[in-house]
């Protein structure tokens, strides 16, 4: 199994610095919102060839692995 780590990357000046999918200027937001939207993994990937079903996966468990480390500050 592929970690997100291989597929997600951070580049200063792509995209603002915000989580991509390597190799390309699709971010981890663009992903989660098409599929947040209704688009199925296969959608995802129709519309962007570039795209594969690991990639998509990598930016859920991104999203996954950074929720889990969220910290939230007491009131």
């Amino acid at each position: 199994m592929i970690s997100y780590r291989d597929i997600i990357v951070i580049e200063p000046g792509k995209r603002g610095g915000r989580p991509v999918i390597r190799g390309s200027r699709i971010s981890v937001g663009d992903v989660l919102g098409w599929l947040s939207s209704g688009m199925t993994t296969a959608n995802v990937i129709s519309d962007f060839p570039e795209l594969t079903e690991a990639d998509v996966q990598a930016a859920l468990a991104y999203a996954a692995d950074r929720e889990r480390r969220t910290l939230i500050a007491a009131e």
